[in-house]
């Protein structure tokens, strides 16, 4: 893998010239190519005499900005004066302008002749409500390119995570058509993979904050995850892009363990939190072959059965998909259960008191009455490996219909949650969790009291953010034995991987690299 061309741009959001001095030493030794300083943030700012300070020495290449409020920023003074300070940082040795589009004939015609050879023009368009069409988006790349822009910026809102595609198209229509530099993204959380793919749709720069703080949105990258935790430095045109669709999907420790894996093994890849709303627009958006596989979590897994052009049969018979493989011959796709065997199997091993591989033919889950809260895909997984596994299975839901209809088509016994804290026809049952009930942030909920826990031998958790969630926490101090879905995740992460990269799994390091998180 070659090392791309995209620079890391660090937009520091300080409000005095010596916090922005700081920030830009931070920058820099946290490996940034360039800072934005965005003079419209600066407090009692004095154009002549803060700019000298600011470029005289820089320690990296500066982009400076004066947003002005019409364009999302905070200055509201005259243009006359804005532009000026733009022309100002330009004789003082900015390497690159940012001007709005509405603006940018006035300052390139007034700097004609005058602007330094390396000075570099961005004219830039911020859509702050939706994406456009990339019809739409060519007839504004036109406009940016008349102005005679040196690089041209497109920043839009994602309302659907389809609306980066759009954005996708726009960049390399600059790049292969129009042979003109771009820095195009899609702000809000369904916009992220925009900043993680940049290099690999020939994007001129990506963002990324100095450091997560109140000011900053949960899904903004930072300079450190974007060069230590996407690799981003070599993400290229050949890149694989592979990710954990879900909704909510921000706590997903996929990315971690996954992007950590690919560098490990060498694996020309990325793995991206991907918040997806509708599951069958999302696939027909991002397809092959930059797109091969994904993780399916929830609520989608069982969307994801009518999705895909041919399931296996195990996850037909549950009901439910959590990996989406296109087919390489055909660009089908093809769905798999990998949560059956990782389940059942950690809570096996849990039983025996040991992490030995699963006995199939003498199950210690035989016999047993196995709890399952939730009748989604993860306790669908859970229902159908259990009653393989010859266990007695209950089934429980917030949706009694949904919890009813299921248990009815797996031959198991149907409870109420309201019926489930009194619940108790004999001692060492086994109860799983198969809702996000006490994932993070909500980490102090649980799905069931504890003294209701006194009954059961072993608890299982699917949430594994936390590792340890109250429900374990309240088991064990019950006499249980808990069991994290941290092993759930281990275990069906394996599977994943095979079918991801055709490359056996390190089981080993995905487990430590959890454990360090």
């Amino acid at each position: 893998m070659a090392r791309n061309a995209t620079l890391l741009c660090v937009p520091l959001h300080a409000s005095s010239v010596e916090q922005t001095l700081y920030q830009i030493d931070k920058a820099k030794a946290g490996g940034a190519d360039l800072v934005e300083i965005r003079l419209d943030l600066l407090e009692n700012f004095q154009p002549h005499q803060d700019l000298e300070i600011l470029l005289k020495d820089k320690k990296l290449p500066v982009l400076v900005t004066y947003r002005p409020k019409w364009e999302g920023g905070h200055f509201e003074g005259s243009e006359y004066e804005r532009l000026e300070t733009l022309r100002l940082a330009m004789n003082f040795g900015a390497d690159y302008v940012d001007v709005e589009l509405e603006a940018a004939n006035d300052f390139i015609s007034s700097v004609s002749g005058k602007k330094p050879e390396n000075l570099k023009v961005i004219v830039s368009s911020h859509n702050y409500q939706s994406t456009p069409s990339f019809e739409d988006l060519r007839v504004l790349i036109a406009r940016l390119v008349a102005t005679g822009a040196d690089i041209v910026k497109i920043a839009t809102t994602a309302i659907d995570i389809k609306d980066v595609a759009h954005i996708f198209q726009a960049m390399m229509h600059c790049q292969l058509v129009l042979q003109i530099p771009v820095i195009g993204y899609v702000m809000g959380e369904k916009g992220l993979i925009s900043r993680l793919l940049c290099p690999k749709f020939g994007g001129y720069f990506t963002y990324g904050i100095l450091e997560a703080n109140k000011q900053s949105a949960p899904w903004e990258p930072t300079l450190r995850d974007l060069l230590d935790l996407y690799n981003i430095r070599w993400v290229g045109p050949d890149t694989q892009v592979f990710g954990v669709i879900g909704n909510p999907i921000g706590h997903s420790k996929g990315p971690i363990v996954y992007n950590t894996t690919f560098k490990h093994v060498g694996y020309n890849g990325i793995y991206v939190h991907l918040l997806v709303d509708d599951l069958a627009v999302f696939l027909n958006t991002f397809a092959a072959p930059d797109f091969p596989a994904f993780s399916c979590g929830i609520p989608h897994k069982e969307a994801a059965v009518l999705c895909c052009d041919e399931v296996e049969p195990v996850a037909k018979c549950i009901g439910a998909v959590n990996t989406i493989v296109r087919r390489p011959r055909d660009g089908k796709l093809i769905g798999y259960n990998t949560d059956y065997y990782a389940a059942i199997s950690a809570i096996e091993d849990g039983l025996r008191g040991s992490t030995a591989k699963c006995n199939i033919v003498n199950s210690p889950l035989e016999g047993k009455l196995l709890v399952v809260i939730g009748a989604g895909g993860a306790g669908k997984a859970l229902a159908y490996g259990a009653k393989v596994k010859g266990a007695r299975v209950v089934i429980t839901d917030l949706i009694s219909d949904r919890a009813k209809n299921f248990a009815s088509s797996v031959g198991a016994d149907n409870i109420t949650m309201a019926e489930l804290e009194d619940f108790h026809p004999e001692e060492g049952m086994i109860l799983a969790n198969a809702t996000p009930v006490g994932m993070q942030p909500n980490i102090q909920e649980t799905p069931i009291p504890k003294h209701a826990l006194r009954y059961y031998a072993l608890v299982f958790d699917a949430v594994y953010t936390p590792r340890n969630t109250r429900l374990l926490r309240e088991a064990e101090e019950s006499g249980a034995v808990p069991v994290s879905g941290m092993e759930m995740f281990v275990r069906q992460a394996r599977g994943q991987f095979k079918h991801f990269t055709g490359l056996p799994a390190p089981e080993n390091l995905m487990r430590n690299i959890l454990t360090k998180i």
